[in-house]
């Protein structure tokens, strides 16, 4: 194991009492390790008694197998051991022990991407393809894909680890995620560019299985017409469709001195931009200081900007609606 596995400091380890030169040497191994050493590596350089005897005398646990950590990284607590340990050490204890067999997935893959955060003592997740001989342990579940490769493009590299795409990583995980939370990291991942709805459908067309298919395939639709946010999905289905309603562009670029900016519903022969505020963004002086600025520009360039609240499209989306027809009506050419 190089010192790259880990991520969380590890003290001296003592050994046994008193330090004999192989102790030392077993010491350093761990503290080179950032806390977690194999057995390969010890057996490379020390007898094999002392990896048994940092383990007897509670030094060392073993958090998976040919995988041990400093027992002082542990938390205290009745899980597998694996789940005891700080999620970044965890899973590069998961990569030491698949050796290159395997990589991280699903809900693991999503931390990795940065789309939603795993916290201690939750599973960890690895795909492998068939064959490969890994099996499910305590604190870790094993996918068998049969056409995965541990190549790009099925695999890259993030923070050092093997890791599946996030496309395959997001219809991976649809899922697994509780009913509240399942759209946000497919939303984020798209509204941060990081990828677009075109690869999630074809990741999804790709997979045989999953459960809520539906819905995953609805998001994909409203995410393809430009939709980025729940708001914007939410009055897309409720308020601005149907009867008199124009087919509004969704997310227009446009040209602001030296910076893009993103229309979020915007009806071109009316020159109308209408923008769904968030919860969140209403209580904010600073962005919405920005946002005054934003709309001067644009009314600089002939275009209205009409802005709706959270709180009063969820509440009034029908009032909204015929405003909306209203202010469209009322820029249109007599």
């Amino acid at each position: 194991m190089s010192t790259e596995v880990g991520g969380v400091g590890c003290g001296a380890l003592v050994l046994g009492g008193t330090v004999s030169g192989v102790d030392a040497v077993l010491a350093e191994l761990v503290k080179r390790g950032h806390g977690l050493v194999t057995r390969s590596l010890v057996e490379q350089v020390v007898p094999e008694w002392t990896l048994q005897r940092a383990c007897t005398n509670g030094e060392l646990v073993r958090v998976l197998p040919e995988v041990f950590a400093a027992a002082h990284l542990l938390k205290n607590q009745s899980t597998p051991p694996l789940t005891r340990i700080d999620p970044v050490l965890a899973r590069r204890a998961v990569a030491a022990w698949m050796r290159g067999r395997g990589a991280l997935s699903h809900l693991t893959a999503l931390d990795l991407w940065g789309l939603r955060r795993q916290l201690p003592g939750d599973l960890l997740h690895v795909s492998t393809p068939a064959g490969s001989g890994l099996r499910s342990w305590p604190g870790v579940r094993v996918h068998r894909r049969r056409h995965l490769t541990l190549a790009p493009p099925s695999t890259v590299v993030r923070q050092g680890l093997p890791v599946t795409t996030i496309e395959r990583a997001l219809v991976d995980s649809w899922p697994m995620l509780p009913l509240a939370e399942q759209r946000t990291p497919m939303i984020s991942a798209v509204s941060n560019r990081l990828t677009t709805p075109g690869r999630l459908q074809a990741a999804l067309d790709a997979t045989a299985r999953v459960a809520g298919r539906v819905a995953l395939r609805t998001l994909l639709n409203r995410l393809a017409e430009g939709c980025r946010s729940p708001l914007e999905i939410w009055g897309h289905e409720r308020v601005f469709t149907g009867p008199g309603m124009p087919a509004f562009q969704r997310q227009v670029q446009v040209r602001l001195g030296r910076r893009n900016v993103y229309l979020d519903l915007y009806a071109e022969p009316e020159r109308v931009n209408i923008e769904l505020d968030g919860a969140t963004t209403h209580g904010d002086p600073r962005q919405r200081e920005i946002d005054l600025r934003r709309d001067a520009q644009l009314a600089a360039l002939g275009i209205l900007v009409v802005r709706f609240a959270h709180r009063r499209l969820v509440r009034e989306p029908e009032a909204v609606r015929q405003e909306t027809l209203a202010i469209l009506a009322s820029r249109r050419p007599t």
